[in-house]
């Protein structure tokens, strides 16, 4: 066996690669993970989905979530609420067609990624922050990060028997490895910031996150998430044309939008805006494969959908499971087919997700979402896919999406609608 530092490197140690390591320590693996970031730094995909706490349980983290959310301004979640043109429709992810956790929360990324990786180092994972991955390379025995301190601008190479890419955006491996493939969806823009929120309205409910369609652009949309803080997450979402104003500044664009809504706009009639105002564009995002000699692709640095029903953290969680328990039969020296035992099951429900997505924004899953109180079985079903559980097969909607959905098109007549 050749002689490595590390029998698995990761790189970045967001919410994959930190849940991959404490898997993997599970295994009595030495695991060290490379962050070009320091922490706590600023992240999106602050709404998870219930899905994410099972994976988090099979890595011994969410006793750590629970016993730190209400302290760190996390807001308990059990469903989205939707809004369009006077229209209201929620949904109650304990009322899911799928068994498993059906509540979970809406979390400050900086603090959440900071208190997993803070549990994967009590665990015995090694951290090394500020550390930007400049080269990687493979000899079918094990693999070579090439890094740079971003502190003293010292090089160095640590050397492991497999290599997890869990760099999100950052998409270390398919820029250096020429992965890279152009997303079969449209892009999209996002601005966004926190608001100290001083909602006062008594049907508001802080437990589900809000998303409202724009009243006359029916494939832009807002997010609104709740903090257990008396804050919020608001966000606009467009192609890139639709949200551009030249002649205005990022928070004036998002001020200007949300006065386009009724509904947002009365919400948020007394909020003050306490961070920065970002943007993010061009985020959706593919790749050749999601694997080769000695590395696999974790979460976003594969593939990444969109924002609109919070999938990104559920599928990065996702890939690090089914990952690692290959990567501990191949370092156990059993071949592994990484085609047909990882990348066609995590793209299974990928596409799930992916189908949604554009459903959504071709304003077709928008008729079932608001349209299909009247039918609980079917709403049950969807609702199980938009709380993370599009891997179950034993939902209609899982096992044909595309099918089920053109049907259910036709059976949700707009006389349906909750006006609650």
């Amino acid at each position: 066996m050749v002689s490595t530092d590390f029998d698995v490197t990761i790189i970045g140690a967001g919410p994959s690669g930190t849940v991959a390591a404490c898997l993997l320590m599970q295994h009595g693996l030495r695991v060290c993970l490379v962050e070009r970031d320091e922490f706590p730094r600023f992240s999106i995909g602050e709404s998870l989905l219930p899905q994410s706490m099972d994976y988090l349980r099979q890595a011994n983290m969410l006793d750590t979530l629970l016993d730190n959310a209400d302290e760190l301004g996390f807001q308990f979640k059990n469903g989205a609420a939707f809004f369009r043109s006077g229209h209201h429709t929620n949904f109650n992810f304990e009322e899911k067609f799928t068994p498993g956790p059906g509540t979970t929360y809406q979390v400050k990324r900086a603090q959440f990624d900071n208190l997993l990786a803070d549990e994967a180092i009590k665990q015995g994972a090694e951290i090394r922050f500020a550390q930007q991955v400049t080269n990687f390379t493979t000899n079918g025995q094990g693999t070579c990060i090439e890094v740079t301190d971003l502190k003293t601008q010292q090089h160095s190479k640590i050397t492991a028997r497999f290599t997890l890419d869990a760099s999100g955006f950052g998409r270390v491996l398919p820029r250096l490895l020429s992965l890279e493939e152009p997303s079969e969806l449209a892009q999209r823009k996002a601005i966004f910031t926190h608001f100290k929120d001083n909602i006062n309205c008594p049907k508001f409910d802080r437990n589900k996150i809000l998303i409202t369609v724009h009243p006359t652009m029916a494939d832009v949309w807002y997010w609104l998430i709740p903090f257990g803080d008396s804050t919020v997450s608001v966000g606009v979402v467009g192609e890139t044309r639709q949200i551009e104003q030249a002649d205005q500044s990022l928070e004036q664009t998002l001020l200007k939008f949300i006065s386009e809504d009724d509904n947002l706009s009365t919400l948020l009639a007394d909020a003050e805006i306490i961070a920065q105002v970002r943007t993010i564009g061009g985020y959706s995002s593919n790749v050749k494969q999601l694997y080769g000699d000695r590395f696999a692709l974790l979460g976003n640095a594969g593939e990444f959908l969109d924002p609109v029903f919070s999938s990104g953290v559920t599928i990065a969680l996702r890939s690090a499971v089914q990952a690692c328990e290959l990567v501990v039969k191949e370092l156990n020296g059993e071949n592994i087919d990484w085609q047909n035992e990882y990348e066609v099951p995590l793209r299974e429900g990928i596409s799930v997700f992916k189908y949604f997505v554009n459903a959504w924004y071709d304003t077709s899953l928008q008729s079932v979402i608001f349209f299909a109180d009247g039918q609980p079985d079917v709403k049950a079903m969807i609702c199980s896919i938009l709380a993370g559980y599009a891997w179950d097969k034993n939902n209609p909607f899982v096992k044909s999406t595309g099918r089920g959905l053109r049907i259910l098109e036709q059976i949700c007549e707009p006389e349906t609608a909750s006006t609650i």
